[in-house]
Parts: C-alpha cells; sequence; structure tokens
C-alpha cells in the first residue's frame, strides 16, 4: 500500500494528513486524468445553475410569473445541499468510479424529464433529483487531492476549482443565450447528453480502488460530520474563512441584478445586458491556477490573508459602484479573485484535515454553502430597507465574521 503524504506546512504546526491510497496504486502527476475531471466537474456543477437564466422563458410558457417560477432556481440548491450530504461522504468507502457512472446517468435522466416536464410541480422534482444527483465535483476533489504529488496538491485541487466556476459562469451565460435561441426545454435536453457523457467518460477513467466490501451508509456519514467539525481545528478554520468570503460574495452577486435593472437606479440595463457581468466569473478560472501555486509554495494561510485582503478591498469598490460603473466591474474581479483564492487555499486545508478527506470536504462545503446562503438571504431585506448600501454592510459584516471567527479557532489550536 502507498501514502500519499504531505509536508509540513510552513505557517501550520501540523502536517496535511490525506487517506492512503487504495492498494496497487500510485499519486498521480495530472494529465488527462485531471484534464477530464475538471471538465466534468465543469459540466456537472453547471446543472446547479441551468434553471436560473431561464427562468423568464420557463414562467412564459407555463403561463406563471416570473417571480412564481423563481423558486426553480431555489429547487436547485436545495437538491445539490441534499446530495451532497447523502452522497459526497461516501467518496470516503464507496467505489468511487462505480458511484460517479451512476450519479451522472441519474442526472441525465432527470435533466431530460426536466426537459418533458409538463407543469412546474413535475420541472421542479426533476431539478431536485438532478441537482441532487450532480453532487460529483465534491467526489472527485477529495481523489485529486489524493493522488496528486505532495508539492503539487493545491495546485491540482486548483484545476478541478477552476472547472466548477468555468461550469457556473457558462451555465448563467451561455444558458440563458442558449434558451433563448433554441427554448429551455433544449437546453436540458443538451445538458443531459453532456452529463452522461462526460460522466461516464470519467468514471473509466478513474482509477480502480480496492476499499473494504462494507456497505456505504450514508446515514452514519451524515451523523459523522458534527463530530468531526468539532474534532478538527483546521477543519474548524477553514470552513469559517471559506463560510465568510462566500457569504460577502453571495450577499453582493444575488443582488447585483437589482441595482443593475432598477428603472429608477443609475443604470437601468436590460435583464439581459445585466447578465453579462456574470463573465466577470471568469476571473475565477485564471485564478484558480495562481492560487494553487501560491499555495503550494507559501501555505494555505497567507493566500487565505491574501484572499480576505482582496475581498476587503472590494466591498468598498462595490459600495462606490452604486454610481460608478468602473468601481462595480473592479470590485467584481478583486471579489472572484478573492473569492478564488480562498475556495483553493480553504479547500485544500480542509481536505489535509482529517484522515477521511471525503468527510472533511463534505463538512467544508456544507459550511461555505452555509454561510452564503444565510448572507443571500438577508441581502434581499437589507437592499428593500437601505438599498445598496445595505447590501455591502452584509458582506462587509461577513467579512469580518469570517476573518475573526478563524483566528479565534486558530487562537485556540
Amino acid at each position: 500500500m502507498t501514502v500519499t503524504q504531505s509536508p509540513k506546512s510552513p505557517t501550520t504546526d501540523t502536517p496535511p494528513r490525506i487517506r492512503p491510497t487504495a492498494a496497487g496504486t500510485r499519486p498521480s502527476g495530472g494529465g488527462p486524468l485531471l484534464a477530464v475531471i475538471a471538465l466534468c466537474t465543469a459540466v456537472t456543477a453547471a446543472n446547479i445553475y441551468l434553471a436560473a437564466p431561464l427562468i423568464g422563458l420557463i414562467a412564459r410558457d407555463f403561463g406563471a410569473s416570473p417571480s412564481g417560477a423563481g423558486w426553480i432556481a431555489s429547487v436547485a440548491q436545495l437538491g445539490y445541499a441534499v446530495g451532497l450530504l447523502f452522497f459526497a461522504p461516501l467518496g470516503d468507502t464507496a467505489n468511487r468510479r462505480r458511484l460517479v457512472g451512476v450519479l451522472s446517468a441519474v442526472a441525465g435522466v432527470a435533466l431530460i424529464a426536466a426537459g418533458l416536464a409538463p407543469g412546474l410541480p413535475a420541472l421542479a422534482a426533476a431539478v431536485l433529483v438532478a441537482c441532487a444527483a450532480t453532487v460529483v465535483p465534491q467526489l472527485l476533489v477529495p481523489l485529486v487531492a489524493e493522488r496528486a504529488p505532495a508539492e503539487r496538491r493545491a495546485s491540482h485541487v486548483a484545476t478541478v476549482v477552476a472547472g466548477l466556476f468555468t461550469g457556473i459562469v457558462a451555465a448563467r451565460v451561455l444558458g440563458g443565450l442558449a434558451g433563448q435561441a433554441f427554448g429551455w426545454r433544449a437546453v436540458f435536453f443538451g445538458a443531459a447528453g453532456l452529463t452522461v457523457l462526460v460522466g461516464l467518460l470519467t468514471a473509466v477513467m478513474l482509477p480502480a480502488e480496492t476499499r473494504p466490501r462494507t456497505a456505504a451508509n450514508p446515514f452514519k456519514a451524515i451523523a459523522g460530520l458534527p463530530g468531526l467539525f468539532a474534532s478538527s481545528a483546521e477543519l474548524r478554520a477553514a470552513c469559517l474563512r471559506q463560510g465568510g468570503l462566500f457569504g460577502a460574495w453571495s450577499a453582493l452577486w444575488t443582488t447585483l441584478t437589482l441595482l443593475l435593472t432598477d428603472a429608477d437606479g443609475p443604470y437601468g440595463l436590460s435583464l439581459g445586458t445585466a447578465g453579462l457581468f456574470g463573465l466577470f466569473g471568469l476571473v475565477s478560472t485564471v485564478a484558480g491556477p495562481v492560487s494553487g501555486s501560491l499555495v503550494d509554495r507559501f501555505g494555505a494561510p497567507r493566500v487565505v490573508t491574501f484572499a480576505y485582503a482582496l475581498t476587503a478591498v472590494s466591498v468598498p469598490l462595490f459600495l462606490l459602484g452604486g454610481h460608478a460603473l468602473w468601481a462595480l466591474c473592479a470590485g467584481a474581479v478583486l471579489i472572484h479573485a478573492g473569492l478564488m483564492a480562498g475556495q483553493v487555499a480553504n479547500q485544500t486545508r480542509a481536505l489535509g484535515a482529517t484522515s477521511t478527506p471525503a468527510a472533511a470536504n463534505t463538512t467544508y462545503v456544507v459550511a461555505a454553502f452555509i454561510g452564503g446562503a444565510t448572507a443571500s438571504a438577508l441581502a434581499g431585506p437589507a437592499h428593500d430597507h437601505w438599498g445598496w448600501p445595505g447590501v455591502c454592510a452584509i458582506a462587509a459584516a461577513w467579512v469580518v465574521a469570517g476573518w475573526v471567527g478563524g483566528a479565534l479557532v486558530a487562537r485556540k489550536k
């Protein structure tokens, strides 16, 4: 049996702990497998956000108001959260090759059902299942971390994370354009074909794993997550720090459309033009590999500090962007770079915090998701009561809370 280990980080007291690799396997340097995993991550992650840019078309087709169909996007997030809890922890015990293949097939069938849906309830049910099965990226990130050479681990993780963010941007921008050209049902059918094709290709290329013949119990895995969180200060710090960054990004990015499309506001853009702001998310694709190299060279804590500095600078720029377009654009670049740098550093840190990387990764992603969802939920009422400055105040509060919370946990180690 070979064991993949990482040397001590120059800025932490304990070395990352990566689970031993399966018998007969060797750490992989990347290559075609890493590229296919990154592609699979992009395609499957896009499914979570596929419905969001199509809400207007869906509402028109079913004779509903946009607000009446808007909950489909929330159902997609709920489905992802369910899949994350039930399937992602199984990466420590289940056969990942088989699991990736099955989940990709289930997601493809559900997306076809979504494209054939006769009404909103049927569409919501299909989207829920598709997004629950689209948790494949969170099965692949721990595998990449396990098999990567110790000195290149963060760079390999960054490649997969960059794929994830690229998929999100593609869903928001290209999904909307394709929907306008071919209809929203065609978008779901196309996503189904891509998901099955890329998912099965990835499953075939994944390394064979020899694991004990024990049944993977998702309920046992879920029950163990709180204890895992409590037992590792390194994991808690990563969760809190990324929860702060993702919360700040979510508060600003989910309400930005309100600022840009307000007919009485400073911009008054159309919904389609405002959607092009999603292209700033491509900054994440560029920042990912750079962040991975920085983590490998300087350690995760220093890169997290840099990520918080970028995000902290972006918040006043967003505030100024309430009346100045250049500041809004500059803030968008900085906050995406900060979010990606923090994601790569904190996720690498979380993956090495325990001997069960898949469960630790699940805990980390759930914590970040909670931080982002809570901030996003508060940003809407804040905008209604205090306008754009209220949204910026929520983002600033999350930056402070994430940094202070992470610092307090690190002090107790």
